[in-house]
């Protein structure tokens, strides 16, 4: 995006233990991108709390997902890895965007209406304003790129959205306090950067369905906590089929056990799957899984083991999350305090 400085912006929720389905759907495309961006990983917790969430319970699970970012091999030196919390200027945004959105915009974000169901009418204010604070939390940065799933593309069209709007209404005041880039606003339009295909993880109960934190089973899903023993005993468990593993992809429609099994594998081995089904095809599952096992160990306990190492520090995690949101403060502060000029806010 020319005359933006470019810049990665992406979190997560702590609410529950990180995943698989977490691990190879964003951490690993996390990591690759600190090499070649400048990266700013947040721990969305003022997105948490548009659900309930027991105070001590958050605290932990903060604290969990930034040993996740860390033992999965974001560097906390060469990224910016903080909690949105600590730094204000995500609330202060999050309410000028608010008054940008438009209210039609905001009837159309599906996830709000599956995530409160039926009872719409219970459900928090937050969590139907959430994509607007979605929305605050990637300008406030000026990103330029956000690395997002198929779930969150109708909340990266919003953020545009309500860029082009903010672009659009306060041209005049860009324009005269000096403050655009040229044609292109106050604000980019950040593009989505689409994730893989083959990094869709789904149950390892019912291959129809997505990894969840939220599913009922633990079996269902490898948690980025689980030593090797809970690793192998939930890949020898995962649902499969009578049918040998086919020779080629085409094999694998309609098998979405299979599919599944063969996609972790090629995820966590960087294979394709045609190479994963040119090395298995035409044998049982026993001995795919037993290889599946042995890769899924030897990547993921490592990452258990550094976790818990990290938490039993929760003060050095503490320091790297307060130096994380000086730095991320920072790039924000200037920003926000030229989005006030803009509006019209009167600052000392």
């Amino acid at each position: 995006m020319s005359g933006f400085h470019q810049r990665v912006f992406s979190g997560m929720q702590p609410t529950s233990t990180l995943h698989l389905g977490n691990y190879l759907g964003a951490l690993t495309n996390w990591v690759a991108m600190q090499k070649t961006h400048e990266c700013v990983f947040c721990v969305v917790d003022m997105h948490a709390i548009t659900m309930w969430q027991d105070p001590a319970d958050l605290k932990r699970a903060i604290r969990e997902v930034t040993a996740a970012y860390i033992a999965a091999g974001i560097d906390p030196q060469k990224s910016i890895i903080f909690n949105q919390s600590q730094v204000s200027a995500h609330a202060e945004l999050a309410w000028i965007c608010n008054c940008v959105a438009r209210l039609g915009w905001m009837n159309r974000m599906t996830q709000f209406k599956e995530k409160a169901g039926k009872d719409r009418e219970n459900a928090s204010l937050g969590l139907y304003a959430y994509p607007s604070l979605m929305a605050a939390d990637i300008l406030l940065y000026k990103a330029t790129h956000v690395p997002v799933g198929e779930d969150q593309k109708q909340h990266l069209e919003l953020t545009r959205d309500i860029a082009q709007k903010f672009n659009n209404d306060f041209a005049p005041q860009i324009a005269e306090l000096g403050l655009g880039t040229g044609e292109l606003g106050f604000f980019p339009l950040p593009e989505p950067m689409i994730l893989g295909p083959a990094q869709r993880v789904m149950s390892l109960r019912d291959g129809t369905k997505k990894m969840s934190k939220s599913d009922a089973s633990d079996y269902s899903r490898i948690n980025l906590t689980d030593d090797a023993d809970a690793i192998a005993q939930k890949i020898r468990k995962a649902k499969t089929d009578p049918e040998a593993l086919p020779s080629e992809a085409k094999g694998l429609e309609g098998r979405p056990e299979a599919e599944n099994l063969v996609g972790i594998y090629a995820g966590l081995s960087g294979m394709a799957k045609g190479d994963v089904l040119n090395e298995f095809g035409g044998g049982q599952f026993s001995r795919f899984k037993a290889a599946l096992v042995d890769l899924a160990v030897e990547k993921l306990a490592p990452i258990a083991v550094e976790m818990r190492r990290l938490l039993a520090e929760p003060k050095h995690i503490d320091t790297i999350l307060g130096e994380g949101a000086a730095r991320a403060d920072a790039i924000a502060a200037p920003i926000m305090r030229e989005v006030k000029d803009i509006v019209g806010f009167v600052r000392s």
